[in-house]
Order: C-alpha cells, then sequence, then structure tokens
C-alpha cells in the first residue's frame, strides 16, 4: 500500500485531553498528517488539557513567533494542602487546612483581594517541577531524583486573575479544603501552579491545582479547536491526512502579526532573504482576539515589532522586522512543495 499524501503546512488547533503529554500529541500528530515534521508551540502538563497548537510541515518555523503569545486559563486551586508537585500529583507537603475557612465561605471579599495582588508586573519563583534546567539538568528530574535547589525568580504578568467561585471540599488528605475556581490571562512563561502555590501562601495556608484547562493562545481559543480523539477516530475511519482541519499558514499569520501582500517581484526578493521597502502606502491588516481585521497604512506591530508579508495567493512569505525604512527578513518560507505526480504503470 502506498504511502497517503501529507497534510497540508498549516497549524492545527487541538484540544488536548488528560493523560497524554505534550510530546504524546506530537507523536500522535505525526501519524494523523503523515510527516515527521511537527512540532508544538507551548508545553501542557499530562493532566492538563485544552488549546495546544501544533505546527505541520513549514509551519514548524512559524511556531517561534507563536510560543510568545499571552495564554488564558481556567483552573481549580485547593486551598489548605500543598503537594510537592504544586498540582494534585505530588505527595502532600502541608494539609494545614485554610484559616477562617467558614468567614471566607461567607465572604469571599480577601480571596479576590488576594488574587488581584497577583495581578500585574511580578517576579515569580517557577515551579520546581518545570522544565527549566539547572545547571544543565532538568529541574522536575532534579526533583524526581530527590535533590534540593532554588529556582531564581522571573518576571512575568498576569493581565487578570479572576475568582469566579469558591466552594467548600474535603482534601484527598481528609483535610477541609476551600476550591477555587478561577481564570487567569498571562505572559508566556508564567507557571499556574506557581500561582496556586503563591495564592496559598498569601492567605496563611498551602495551596496546589487540582485541575488545569487552556483556553486561549493569543487568539487561538477552544471554541475552534478539535478534540484530538475526534480526528485519531476519524484517521482510523479511513480519513486521509489531506483532511485534517489545518489553518494555512497565511491566516495563522493575520492572528498573530499584522500582514502586507506582496506582489510577486517583492515575493521573490523576500524569500531571496533580501530587505525590501514596501510601496507606500502598504495595506496593513491584523485579526484581533475577537476576531475582527484591523487595518491602516501602519502596521500595528507585534510585541517584538515584527510583521508578516503574504505572496499575492495569500501564503506565508516572510516573518520581518524594521531595518530603518525597510523590512528585513527574519524567517523566510519557501513556496510549498506540490504532491509528488504518480506516473502510470510501465507497459510492455
Amino acid at each position: 500500500m502506498s504511502r497517503p499524501a501529507p497534510a497540508p503546512d498549516g497549524l492545527l488547533v487541538l484540544d488536548k485531553p488528560s493523560g497524554p503529554t505534550s510530546h504524546d500529541i506530537v507523536s500522535r500528530c505525526r501519524w494523523l498528517c503523515a510527516t515527521r515534521k511537527v512540532g508544538h508551540a507551548g508545553t501542557l502538563d499530562p493532566l492538563a488539557t485544552g488549546v495546544l497548537l501544533v505546527g505541520v510541515g513549514r509551519a514548524t518555523r512559524l511556531l517561534t513567533h507563536l510560543v510568545g503569545a499571552d495564554k488564558t486559563y481556567r483552573a481549580t486551586v485547593r486551598l489548605g494542602e500543598g503537594t510537592t508537585t504544586e498540582d494534585a500529583q505530588g505527595k502532600f507537603t502541608q494539609t494545614t487546612g485554610v484559616p477562617d475557612r467558614d468567614a471566607l465561605l461567607a465572604d469571599p471579599q480577601p480571596l479576590r483581594d488576594a488574587c488581584n495582588a497577583l495581578s500585574g508586573e511580578l517576579m515569580q519563583v517557577p515551579s520546581t517541577v518545570s522544565a527549566l534546567k539547572v545547571g544543565g539538568k532538568r529541574a522536575h528530574a532534579r526533583v524526581r531524583d530527590g535533590e534540593e535547589f532554588e529556582l531564581e525568580a522571573r518576571p512575568v504578568t498576569v493581565h487578570a486573575f479572576e475568582l469566579l467561585d469558591v466552594q467548600p471540599a474535603q482534601g484527598a488528605s481528609g483535610t477541609e479544603v476551600l476550591d477555587l475556581d478561577v481564570r487567569v490571562r498571562v505572559s508566556s512563561g508564567t507557571y499556574v501552579r506557581a500561582l496556586a502555590r503563591d495564592l496559598g501562601g498569601s492567605l496563611g495556608t498551602a495551596a496546589h491545582l487540582t485541575a488545569l484547562r487552556r483556553q486561549a493562545v493569543g487568539g487561538f481559543t477552544l471554541a475552534s479547536a478539535t478534540p484530538v480523539d475526534e480526528l485519531v477516530e476519524a484517521r482510523e475511519g479511513g480519513a486521509l491526512p489531506a483532511s485534517m482541519p489545518v489553518l494555512p499558514m497565511g491566516e495563522v499569520a493575520r492572528r498573530v502579526l499584522p500582514v502586507a501582500q506582496l506582489d510577486e517581484e517583492l515575493t521573490g526578493r523576500v524569500r531571496n532573504g533580501q530587505q525590501v521597502t514596501l510601496p507606500e502606502p502598504p495595506a496593513w491588516a491584523r485579526v484581533d482576539a475577537a476576531g475582527r481585521v484591523l487595518s491602516g497604512p501602519r502596521p500595528p506591530l507585534s510585541a517584538d515589532g515584527r510583521a508578516a508579508l503574504l505572496g499575492p495567493d495569500g501564503d506565508l512569505v516572510a516573518v520581518v522586522e524594521p531595518s530603518g525604512q525597510r523590512w528585513k527578513p527574519v524567517t523566510v518560507f519557501p513556496p510549498a512543495t506540490p504532491p509528488a505526480r504518480r506516473l502510470p504503470p510501465c507497459s510492455d
């Protein structure tokens, strides 16, 4: 049996289930898309669910421009119990319960105040169970090996930390606890487990996450995400890789960067790595998180000052950055390779 044609280049917006690692999902997508050229933008812990962006083919080179996007999560913080991993998988380190538990149930305003105090620009000590390297070794591996170490605080931004609900509960240790339903919108590199830990500390107790669901990465939300199991079921039922719901690269660029369209001549020059001056005034456009198209003569630049250039066919040509009055290619994307043509069988 001949191997099926691979999925087109672009982005899969997936709804990751609880259990598999992000690397497991990438491995599954290599089979789904019939290509090894697959990667993801932003790890989700095994127990976490929600939006996972997976690049296919040429789009793997676009992932570096997606990992820095803000992220939105819905989480359950269990107040009154601490664990070694700051989530439900770890061993208990503290089971002291919640001071003034009944009073906080009656009036949760102190809880809201504590959430607000952890909003804005912060210096956050990352979770020790993380992929950060300490002396060349992953932090989570050092924790697993019983090593003691400290991580340095790093600057993060918590754009929003909302308390949605408070419920009494009994923890796995038997302790009377409070479960806080929260929603956070944070900069890339922020650890929600560390936010839970610090929230507990500010309230005179311990805390850990019992649930975490990523609702959005930049403008990519759960509303447009496809459950991984649905794609596996379809593929096992005979669906071809070419039918995977891959967002074209030009559309992905519109959602994360301001874009301008080039003619054939400028497209060729940019793909050759040349700096270019765009016609005046170029028609810049960008799709915001609400799906609205913002346009004008000046690019609504991304946080890192970069933009994207599309060819006449709408395909992504390059990510660029300003260089004086010109635009300098940062990442150039060659044109898509057409599927291999199958020759008819030879006959004598």
